[in-house]
């Protein structure tokens, strides 16, 4: 079986030195065959490439202009790449919590969470009944040295008359110049009272204008525009400056975010702050908002680090305002590379 396998093997080889090679004539006329085969079908293929079916040939461009063109494409992406990425918070610029300058207790909370308020209206009023009474009191007293005033004015116009009288009588002998002496005394005395009276009636005026001053005091007023972020205090409660009452007695009324001073604060790590600078355009993005992009603009670097975090400040302001933007939300923010950074 293996020997027929083998014979038949043997008459499939081929013997390559018998076998007649072509005369090179032959070959001429083959490879010339096969150029001018190829050269027609490369000629078509043009045609067809030039000239489609509304008959308008198709140029090729030119070089130059893709050239052109590919070295606009990197510079626009350029400016709008993201060169570093950060996290931070929105913080409000203005926000105060507004308390009482005295201790009182509160009577009335005109104001709820979410209200807008301007600047200089009535946020919450606190019992005045004793402030009042002192300013009457103050009021009073400057009615009491007026009187007084008065009086000394009239007992200074008689003295003088007298005065005058003993010296008209002095000359003619009828009048001691003892008597003219002690009435001149009398003249100088009560023009001492009256400068003294008239002084202490300035001081009573001062009195009651610092009354009135403390009388204001009980009414509290918004220090600006703003919305109102947390309501403290319930009428019927104590309010102070201070916590000196212990812990029944509150330090604040309300707290007031003046929502147009919004802006974001990101830390930086030291190691990428040269890549920021101040006027760089940025791109934020609220958590609560990812796909709400936010233009916004570095306003400053604040020039000290932590060394805890080996991080810096960097404020940012918001260029469009919007009520959906809120204090202390959380911001992933991009700095573009539009803006060269300071070396």
């Amino acid at each position: 079986m293996s020997r027929d396998t083998s014979a038949l093997l043997g008459q499939l080889k081929i013997d390559r030195e018998t076998a007649p090679e072509p005369s090179s004539p032959s070959r001429k006329v083959i490879l010339a065959a096969s150029v001018g085969l190829v050269t027609g079908i490369v000629i078509g293929l043009a045609g067809a490439s030039l000239f489609a079916e509304d008959s308008t040939p198709v140029l090729p461009q030119s070089s130059e202009p893709q050239a052109k063109t590919l070295s606009l494409i990197p510079r626009e992406e350029k400016f709008h790449e993201t060169i570093l990425n950060a996290s931070g918070y929105i913080t409000p610029r203005r926000m105060a919590t507004v308390s009482a300058e005295v201790m009182g207790l509160i009577s009335s909370v005109d104001v709820e969470e979410g209200m807008q308020v301007e600047e200089g209206q009535v946020l919450a009023r606190l019992d005045d009944a004793k402030a009042r009474v002192a300013l009457d009191f103050a009021q009073a007293q400057i009615q009491v040295l007026q009187a007084k005033e008065a009086s000394i004015h009239a007992k200074l116009k008689e003295a003088e008359r007298q005065y005058r009288r003993f010296a008209g009588l002095r000359d003619k002998n009828y009048s001691s110049k003892a008597q003219l002496t002690q009435s001149e005394s009398s003249v100088e005395g009560l023009r001492a009272d009256l400068k003294s009276a008239r002084a202490n009636i300035q001081v009573a005026i001062l009195e009651a204008e610092r009354q009135r001053e403390r009388l204001a005091d009980h009414i509290i007023r918004a220090p600006f525009a703003g919305v109102v972020t947390t309501k403290n205090a319930q009428p019927g409660e104590i309010v102070a400056p201070s916590s000196a009452g212990g812990g029944f007695t509150r330090t604040g009324i309300c707290t007031i975010v003046d929502m147009n001073s919004l802006e974001i604060e990101v830390d930086v790590n030291e190691a990428f702050i040269g890549r920021v600078a101040k006027g760089q355009k940025v791109n934020a993005n609220l958590d609560a908002y990812p796909n709400w992009d936010i233009p916004a603009t570095v306003i400053a670097i604040i020039p000290t680090a932590d060394r805890a975090k080996a991080t810096v400040r960097v404020r940012i302001a918001i260029d469009d305002k919007d009520t959906r933007i809120l204090p202390d939300m959380g911001v992933k923010v991009g700095f573009l590379a539009g803006e060269a950074a300071a070396p």
